[in-house]
């Protein structure tokens, strides 16, 4: 009697011409997969893939119909294939410019939310009073203003304003020590700027020390904002005379706040006014066949029905940016990507790092290998629709459509920069389970596998895992996605708003020397 075993549907075939299926459970040695006629021969972990044919050493590997490295050594049909067989591979892609450009099929009658109309005609999905800091030094002050209003320690505080979402400090650790007209202050600023005018902040408190490189005026200046009016004002601490008084005075200055911000009211307005930051992060071998393309399909329904997404994440579609370029609505657009891929290389190139310094970890655990591996499954988070334009860290969105904003991998940093840039959601996919919130804009999260949901549902918004499972598709998915991110942003609360998540995870991206 033969020691193979047969398993139903225990692998998924991305393309035909792909060289490896990746495996749905854990498969043992002997198992047979009839539908590729092979027998694994080594133990394969949930997520990890398998070789169809024999690789000899230096081959490229494809998954996606797209090679994502070169194997180390011969692979066996039947071998897993990973780290310990496959490596990065540097190889000139062609860099075609909207090839795949097609006209957006948009709806006839948009989907609504409801959303909260700010003065400007911008559409709040939250409404919140944010507390902000120019530098680390008053960082302390901000939360002591802030925490005076949780409504978890004084319940008080907030009890005659029932349509304020709360009172926030975001801080962070810069703001003195660097160059006043290096590029780092110019995106901590702009960052900065793009939180003060964000529409979910009903008004905002700037706090500083006094005497930081980074001054609350040079911050306005640079975006052409004043502190002279009533949603938005700033003093330090040490014209206020001290810690105490600062305190004190930021409180006072926040109650004269809360009677306006009250007075906001829902009401339903179109689709076209959600601005939906992409995110994944603790990705795994599933990201790209669940999750990602469920919340690509997701946005291709936001994009028809007049909304924005915003891709980001620089590091983590190197590799497949071709296929970026490819949807790109001009020339310029695509250009425009293929210039901040360059910085980056740069930027590894000159201090000593490199840009395949990824997966991580987690990562590779979860059974991706390469980062060409995982950027070709970060970038179905943008579904289908053309790329309309391109933009620098923080800078603020005015396109429709899919765009592409430059950030780092690093999932709060890559977020603080789409908040600034003007999201009021953020939907963020995970295979190795995140726990992660993005004051002020709601963060949805969705996990690749139905394994991590049953795990961690205290922190998922909705289980992908059907896709690999077989009880749902991606379409289906899509569509769930979208309808959760219209209840979300009609005020309904994320698993991460529940848990409070959301403060100190605001993360300014931090770039050259500090003196």
């Amino acid at each position: 009697m033969s020691t193979e075993s047969a398993v139903a549907h225990p692998i998924i075939r991305l393309h035909p011409n792909d060289d490896v299926i990746i495996a749905t459970r854990q498969l043992v040695p002997g198992t047979r997969i009839d539908a590729e006629d092979l027998v694994v021969t080594g133990l394969i972990p949930p997520g990890h893939k398998v070789a169809t044919r024999a690789i000899a050493k230096g081959e490229p590997v494809k998954r996606y119909n797209q090679i994502i490295g070169i194997a180390r050594s011969e692979i066996a049909r039947g071998q897993h294939v990973h780290v310990h067989n496959v490596s990065m591979a540097e190889f000139a892609r062609e860099h075609e410019f909207g090839v795949d450009v097609h006209p957006t099929d948009y709806v006839a009658e948009p989907a609504h939310f409801m959303g909260i109309r700010r003065a400007d005609g911008r559409v709040a999905t939250r409404n919140f009073i944010g507390v902000l800091t120019s530098v680390n030094c008053s960082a302390t002050v901000a939360r002591a203003i802030a925490d005076h209003f949780r409504r978890d320690v004084n319940p008080q505080a907030l009890a005659d304003y029932p349509n304020v979402d709360g009172v926030i400090a975001l801080t962070h650790g810069l703001g003195c020590g660097i160059d006043t007209l290096g590029e780092g202050m110019k995106i901590l600023r702009r960052t900065l700027a793009g939180y003060a005018v964000h529409p979910n902040f009903a008004s905002v408190l700037f706090v500083g020390l006094g005497c930081e490189a980074n001054q609350i005026g040079g911050v306005l200046e640079s975006s052409g904002l004043k502190d002279d009016q009533p949603k938005l004002r700033s003093f330090t601490i040490q014209d206020s005379g001290g810690t105490r008084k600062t305190i004190e005075r930021g409180i006072a200055m926040v109650r004269e706040m809360l009677a306006d911000a009250n007075r906001v009211m829902r009401e339903p307005v179109p689709a076209s006014h959600l601005n939906v930051g992409l995110q994944c992060g603790g990705s795994d071998g599933y990201s790209g066949i669940s999750a990602n393309p469920a919340l690509g399909a997701a946005v291709d329904r936001l994009v028809r029905h007049g909304g924005t997404a915003i891709l980001s994440e620089t590091p983590e579609v190197y590799g497949a940016e071709h296929l970026l370029t490819r949807r790109a609505v001009s020339r310029e657009v695509g250009e425009k990507l293929l210039a901040r891929i360059a910085w980056w290389q740069d930027y590894c190139a000159r201090n000593h790092a490199a840009l395949d310094n990824n997966p991580s970890a987690g990562n590779k655990v979860g059974g991706l290998t390469t980062i060409l591996e995982k950027s070709l499954g970060a970038v179905a988070k943008g579904g289908t629709t053309n790329l309309v334009d391109v933009y620098e860290y923080a800078q603020p969105i005015t396109a429709k459509g899919f765009v592409f904003m430059d950030s780092p991998g690093y999932d709060p940093m890559s977020a603080t920069g789409q908040v600034a840039s003007g999201a009021n959601l953020i939907c963020f996919t995970t295979g190795r389970g995140s726990a992660y919130g993005c004051a002020p804009s709601p963060s949805l999260k969705l996990a690749t596998n139905t394994a991590l949901w049953e795990r961690q549902q205290d922190d998922m918004d909705i289980n992908c895992g059907g896709v690999i499972d077989g009880t749902a598709s991606i379409d289906q998915l899509g569509e769930a996605i979208f309808q959760m991110m219209l209840d979300c942003a009609s005020g309904t609360r994320s698993k991460s708003e529940l848990h409070g998540y959301g403060q100190n995870e605001f993360v300014p991206w931090q770039v050259g020397v500090v003196t």
